[in-house]
């Protein structure tokens, strides 16, 4: 996609604007969005939003450096619910329904939505799991902690698609106007 797909127009706003609203709807909090590149464009289109910001210096390494900026500044939460900028559609009840699901006592200590037998994003973890997150390394997310973290993932089921549906190209922002 031409320019940063994150500040692509979709539906009057930016892609990211809608994430971000969606989770200042939802019982996340505090939500923070961490920067890296074009951090003052992404800035002015969340302006007004009350969110804080985390500048991520090692963008250029990849995904995980991102994340563990996230995670170092979680404060005292009880976990994490990773989000991507690039998902538009995921909708703050779905948000609420893997808050609701987080029970580490209980062996639910990663929580991942599931629709139509796939998994989707975003997804929770918890606090207990913060130094696996902080261990990950390169252009990778989260995905390597879930398979090896199996026994402790609860499947949360997804009531639409939006937690299946990413913008990476034109294509993609057409199809899902």
């Amino acid at each position: 996609m031409p320019g940063n797909k994150l500040l692509a127009n979709l539906a009057g706003k930016p892609v990211l604007r809608h994430v971000v609203e969606a989770a200042l709807a939802s019982q996340a909090s505090p939500v923070i969005v961490v920067t890296g590149h074009a951090a003052q464009p992404v800035r002015a289109a969340l302006h007004g939003l009350d969110i804080a910001f985390i500048e991520n210096p090692d963008f250029a390494i990849g995904l995980s450096e991102s994340l563990k900026c996230g995670v170092r500044n979680a404060g005292t939460c009880d976990g994490v619910l990773v989000l991507l900028g690039d998902m538009p559609y995921v909708l703050p009840s779905l948000m609420n329904d893997l808050i609701q699901a987080l029970d580490p006592s209980n062996g639910r200590s990663i929580c991942v939505p599931l629709r139509n037998g796939r998994r989707g994003n975003p997804v929770l973890f918890a606090r207990a799991l913060f130094p696996e997150l902080l261990a990950l390394e390169g252009d990778a997310g989260a995905k390597r902690i879930i398979a090896r973290r199996e026994d402790v993932v609860c499947e949360v089921a997804a009531s639409d698609d939006g937690v299946l549906i990413d913008i990476d190209t034109q294509e993609d922002l057409k199809a899902h106007e």
